[in-house]
Order: structure tokens, then C-alpha cells, then sequence
């Protein structure tokens, strides 16, 4: 792919070393990417964020920001810098996960544990309106970058911290995986088949719900207030939080019940015959939704099974009984036998595929959700703004790739930079 790059900004007129003073940029944003090609102006232009997150989630968060035209700056360290670089890949190559969740950003590589390189990165916030960072509560605080220290340089700044519980309570300190931020909010046990255990999920509820988007929510209104009052603020984001704030149907079940939903028989998890999911006669599954009672009425028709009508929110035996009827129903036909059956037909019977399906389904591409980098499938992120045109203008960056360009835009002369390498720094 051939990068396309954003208009580069002039040298601020602070030299060597030395920081310029408190709150003061030393280089305009950015222009913004697609301006002067016809598009409109990307929403978030002229928005720099330093990036310290790797992984996941943080790097998806940024990646949103970084298709919305903000020029998000990924920090690593000089070592083996985002691990995720290397998860899954044949040696000397870049993996997949990397390149899906870090296109659109420019890189640097900074040694944090080395008090030069922590005053590079002060100098850095001076020029940013954005800091998010993944490491555990107190982690910033010892390298001498909490929130409190770089709001004392730039009092606009936006400082957003991403964590499993937050950065106060007694799990503060825990370490965890989004195993264990569904599990603690009550969303893990609501997941598996009745009488079985509590099935893990392949999408990351807590890390994508949690850690993707809900920081995104927090740091951009955040962004609004200080551009509104020029004063940023300390944005906390647990991932624990977030999944707990959105288990509504839950929460409702419980209130309804006096006691929690059982796993696998309540609305919206297989206990009743109009929402579940159906084996085929080759081994796969239709998703059945048919929740309001004229798609079941529709899909009882279309089965040749106007007799399951009366059984469509039935939580009891006849509920059971008429879900091995469906099933049995189901088990006669292929799934793409069925897909034809139904597509059609208004009653939200649709197939479950797989990742490889998905990636050529109809709907999808014509709405633009995939799109391919250096002949690597990514996905599109998932809003469309009017005349803004979705570009991928940078492919995921090599450790390092844009340092000097960085270091430029922040004073830092030729002599400064090579310095800086030389020690290690960069």
C-alpha cells in the first residue's frame, strides 16, 4: 500500500533539549487528512494524542480516533516495545492482530525508564490534547507522568487511564484478563446452555466494550470541556465498570425474579422457542430472533408449523417441547438450504457464520466494513459521518518508524535526535 501521508507541520522554535514553556504548542496541529482532496474535513483533525496503551484494548481505542483523523502518536518502549507485534507471527514478520488494531498511527520508540526520555515525553504532552494509557494504577505516577504532573504543563490535557478496575478500590492493584471483568460483573454467568457451565466467549466483552469504546465516550467529552474551559481532566476507565453498566437484561431478570436469570432458560439466553440457535442437517446453525410474535407467527408459516404458534414465549414444558419440534425441523435441511428458505422472509432467521463468511457477506461489503492493506482484510470502523470518507492513509508502523519526524515537529534539531539515538533513548 502506498502511504499517504498528512501535511507535515513546522518545527517549533524551542531547540536542543529545553522545554518551552507551560500549556505553550511549539508547532500547529495537524492539518488533517483528505483536506484539499474533495472530502470533507475528518472529524477529529487537529486532535494529537500520545498513545502508551499495547495489546488490547487501548490500541483499538486509539486506532478509532486514528480513522477519525486525529494524529495518534504510538508510543513504545526501545526494547521489545507492543508485544503483540510478534503474537502469532512467523519470525521476522509483523502479526495480523498488530496490523488490525494499529493502522493510521505514526510510531516512536522511547525509553520511559531513562529521565531523558521521560523529558522527552513531557515535551511531547506540550503539543497534546490527548495521553491514554493501560498500565496498572501508579504505574505513570513513579515515571514521574501521572496526570497531575503533565496537567502542571499543559492544563488542557486530557489524560485517560485504562484499567481492568479502576484506578481506586480494593481490586485496584489485581491483575486480570476480560475473563475476569465479565465474570465479576455478572455477565460471564449469564452466558452457556442451561444446566451447563458458564461458556467463555471469542469476543472480548470487557476489553472491546470496556476498554475500546467506553474510553472513547470519556476522553472525547473530556476534549469537548477543555476546549469549551481550557482545563482537561483525569478520565478512569475499568473495564469491570463498563460491562457492569451495561448489563441492563440482567439486572432487569434479577429485579423481576428476586433472583438471578437461570443460564440458558431465560429470554434472551435459550429459554423460550422463538430466540436460540438451531442445528442444520451439515453441522451448522440458523440464529432464530424472532422475538415479536408476527416474525414467529411468519416463521412458524414458513416451517409448515402453524401449530407452534401458541408456544412462542413458553418457558415451560410445552416452551421445551416446542423447541425440540423446531429443532427436529431445523436438523432436515442444510444451513445454506435454510438461508435461502428464509432470506426472503421478514422473521429474523438468519445464518451463524464464521469469521471467513463474514468478511464476504453481502451487507457487510456494501457497507464498506472490509477493506484490505498490503493484501491483509481489516475491518473498517463502524460509523458513517456524512461526507467524511474513511481512509486507511498509514498501514500499522515499524518500532519506531516516525521518531524523527516526531522529535522534529517538537523542536528537536538533526543534532538533538541523533543524540537521543545514540544514548538509546529513542
Amino acid at each position: 500500500m502506498t502511504e499517504r501521508r498528512s501535511p507535515g507541520r513546522p518545527k517549533g522554535d524551542a531547540a536542543g533539549g529545553m522545554e518551552p514553556r507551560s500549556g505553550e504548542r511549539t508547532s500547529p496541529p495537524p492539518a488533517g487528512r483528505g483536506e484539499g482532496g474533495g472530502q470533507s474535513r475528518p472529524p477529529l483533525a487537529g486532535l494529537r494524542v500520545l498513545d502508551l496503551t499495547r495489546l488490547l484494548p487501548g490500541p483499538v481505542a486509539t486506532q478509532h480516533l486514528a480513522d477519525l483523523g486525529a494524529d495518534v502518536v504510538k508510543i513504545e518502549d526501545t526494547g521489545e516495545g507492543d508485544y503483540a507485534r510478534t503474537m502469532g507471527a512467523r519470525p521476522g514478520e509483523t502479526s495480523a492482530f498488530f496490523r488490525l488494531v494499529n493502522r493510521n498511527k505514526r510510531a516512536l520508540r522511547l525509553d520511559l525508564k531513562n529521565p531523558e526520555g521521560v523529558a522527552v515525553f513531557r515535551r511531547l504532552t506540550l503539543s497534546a490534547d490527548v495521553v491514554i494509557e493501560g498500565f496498572r494504577p501508579g504505574v505513570m505516577d513513579k515515571l514521574g507522568l501521572g496526570y497531575e504532573a503533565l496537567a502542571a504543563l499543559n492544563p488542557r490535557l486530557v489524560f485517560c487511564s485504562i484499567s481492568g478496575y479502576g484506578q481506586d478500590g480494593p481490586y485496584a492493584q489485581r491483575a486480570g484478563h476480560d475473563i475476569n471483568y465479565v465474570g465479576y460483573a455478572g455477565v460471564l454467568d449469564q452466558i452457556g446452555t442451561a444446566g451447563g457451565p458458564p461458556a467463555v466467549p471469542n469476543f472480548q466483552i470487557g476489553d472491546l466494550l470496556g476498554g475500546a469504546l467506553a474510553p472513547l465516550v470519556g476522553l472525547l467529552a473530556a476534549v469537548i470541556d477543555a476546549r469549551a474551559t481550557g482545563r482537561g481532566r483525569h478520565v478512569d476507565v475499568a473495564m469491570t465498570d463498563a460491562v457492569f453498566a451495561h448489563a441492563v437484561f440482567p439486572l432487569a431478570g434479577l429485579l423481576a425474579r428476586l433472583a438471578p436469570p437461570p443460564r440458558g432458560a431465560d429470554l434472551l439466553s435459550g429459554g423460550v422457542p422463538c430466540y436460540g440457535v438451531y442445528a442444520t442437517a451439515d453441522g451448522r446453525h440458523m440464529a432464530v430472533g424472532a422475538l415479536e410474535r408476527k416474525f414467529w407467527e411468519r416463521l412458524c408459516d414458513t416451517l409448515g408449523r402453524p401449530d407452534l404458534k401458541p408456544f412462542h414465549l413458553d418457558f415451560g414444558a410445552k416452551g421445551e417441547q416446542a423447541k425440540r419440534e423446531l429443532a427436529a425441523v431445523f436438523a432436515s435441511k442444510t444451513q445454506a438450504e435454510w438461508s435461502a428458505i428464509f432470506d426472503p422472509v421478514d422473521c429474523c432467521v438468519t445464518p451463524v457464520l464464521h469469521i471467513g463468511e463474514a468478511l464476504d457477506n453481502a451487507q457487510l461489503r456494501a457497507r464498506g466494513m472490509v477493506v484490505e492493506v498490503d493484501g491483509l482484510p481489516q475491518l473498517a470502523p463502524p460509523w458513517k459521518l456524512g461526507d467524511f470518507e474513511f481512509a486507511i492513509e498509514r498501514a500499522a508502523p515499524a518500532p519506531g518508524q516516525h521518531s524523527e519526524e516526531i522529535l522534529r515537529e517538537a523542536g528537536y534539531d538533526a543534532d538533538a535526535i541523533d543524540k537521543l539515538r545514540g544514548r538509546g533513548i529513542i
